[in-house]
């Protein structure tokens, strides 16, 4: 394994300081001057970088040029819809009647806002087949969670306490057992059957009196659309469980299937993902949640309402809602970014959204796996789940091959996940990459392949063009270096 490499174009700015050099001219102070606190808040001898202003702009100008993004590579990461984001609902978000708005300001002045959220919360009932949607949630677990504490809130109603079990299956996303444990439940694993379906018969024996309900990530996280979900909702509703739809994946199913429709109870959306928001750099995200008239009243507030005929809009709670999950009405700014993205679309669009990203996806498998083992050889739906296990045999693992992409100008697939899988990568190309930009994606896959014959440890090694190189990664987790000391 190589070191890691910095090259002199990336030094730290505390490595390129000289002594003297100012980055900024400050104003001359226009308040009266205050003293300085005492005691722990300040410290002596605290270094800090002297650079020009134009040093410091060239310095975090070429780090951003550094970064992979769905602006600059094809960025196949599987389970997070990396996909391009139109700008102009960029603009949207920016609008001064949205920007400026503070979520204290009383309602008469928030009016165009407040339609905006009552219009969002219809269109993305009508989307999932739903009856009512909360957007309160700051993100897809956030979603998750609500979701849960409405299946906790409506047994306890019905004087249902018994209920303390959530079926979740070994193909659903990693934050689905952290959400049913925190809403204080207790999860039972079902594992999937070898056609990448849920196992009916061991739902059936985990169908007690005591099941509250069933977490599904539809599709699952094999890229696949489970074909025995109507039975699956079937089983659960008639044991008295609800059921609840991780719909983080809902980039495969747009104007083509309601989760409503399908038996789901519950169901949370990831805007940052499926409508319009970039998703990663640490947010903002949102994850609304959207629900049957069964669960409904139990949705988190607050929800927008019209009142007075229609031409007045109001922030309001549901009559039995599980109550405030954060701060004021949620992340507006997403809200804006997904209504200006549904309303371009239309139907049709959203439509077309789908069916090219399952499009994508089966290109893709339909190209590799004749090299890149299938665990569970059928169409898929928004992204494929490949197995490495034929390049293992010849030395080469999965991380070798996703630190080999970089190489070739592609960010890493997920790796390793789902969990079932062994070796697995799962790869998501989404519906705005060209044919072009998956074929080179597919190229770059194959001579990785050819390389893991021919030259394992070039695979091994990798990456070698990036500024920094292969890392041992374990060391990094335990052993974090955060701070800069000076260089003797």
């Amino acid at each position: 394994m190589m070191p890691a490499k910095v090259t002199g174009e990336q030094r730290l700015l505390m490595d390129r300081s000289v002594p003297g050099r100012t980055g900024v001219s400050l104003p001359r102070l226009d308040v009266p001057s205050q003293p300085l606190p005492e005691g722990q808040p300040l410290r002596d001898g605290l270094e800090l970088p002297e650079l020009s202003e134009g040093e410091v702009v060239r310095y975090f100008l070429r780090l951003s040029q550094l970064n992979f993004s769905v602006d600059t590579h094809f960025y196949p990461l599987g389970s997070c819809t990396m996909k391009y984001n139109p700008r102009v609902h960029e603009e949207m978000a920016s609008l001064p009647g949205f920007a400026a708005l503070h979520p204290l300001q009383p309602e008469e002045t928030a009016q165009g806002a407040l339609r905006l959220m009552f219009e969002l919360q219809r269109l993305l009932s009508e989307i999932t087949g739903m009856a009512e949607t909360s957007l309160a949630p700051l993100a897809g677990a956030h979603g998750e969670l609500a979701g849960m504490l409405m299946v906790r809130a409506y047994h306890r109603e019905r004087g249902d306490s018994a209920r303390t079990r959530v079926i979740i299956p070994d193909s659903a996303h990693g934050t689905n057992p952290a959400s049913a444990t925190m809403a204080g439940f207790q999860v039972v694993s079902v594992a999937t059957g070898p056609d990448g379906n849920m196992d009916i018969g061991a739902l059936k024996r985990e169908a007690t009196p005591e099941l509250a309900g069933i977490m599904f990530t539809l599709p699952n996280t094999l890229g696949l659309f489970d074909t025995g979900i109507a039975e699956v909702c079937r089983t659960v509703h008639e044991a008295g469980g609800l059921v609840y739809c991780d719909g983080a994946n809902m980039n495969a199913l747009l104007g083509r299937a309601k989760l409503g429709e399908m038996g789901f109870d519950v169901a949370h959306l990831n805007l940052h993902k499926t409508f319009s928001t970039p998703h990663g750099g640490g947010g903002p995200g949102s994850g609304p949640v959207c629900a049957v008239p069964r669960l409904a009243p139990f949705l988190p507030t607050p929800i927008a309402r019209s009142i007075e005929g229609g031409d007045t809009y109001a922030l309001t709670a549901p009559p039995k809602s599980i109550g405030r999950l954060g701060g004021f009405h949620g992340n507006f700014g997403v809200l804006v970014k997904a209504y200006a993205y549904i309303r371009a679309m239309g139907a049709e669009g959203l439509k077309e959204v789908s069916g090219n990203a399952v499009l994508n996806a089966n290109y893709l498998l339909s190209r590799l796996k004749d090299i890149y083992h299938l665990p569970y050889d059928r169409r898929c739906m928004h992204e494929v789940v490949f197995s490495a296990r034929n390049q293992r045999a010849r030395g080469v693992r999965g991380l070798d091959i996703a630190k080999r992409l970089l190489d070739y100008g592609f960010h890493a697939p997920t790796m390793y996940f789902p969990l079932i899988v062994e070796e697995a990568l799962m790869v998501e190309p989404v519906e705005t990459e060209s044919r072009e930009a998956i074929d080179a994606f597919i190229k770059a896959m194959r001579e990785i392949d050819r390389e893991a014959s021919e030259s394992p440890d070039v695979v091994r090694g990798a990456p070698h063009t990036t500024p920094v190189s292969r890392l041992d990664e374990a060391s990094a987790a335990r052993h974090p270096d955060l701070r800069w000391r000076r260089q003797p």
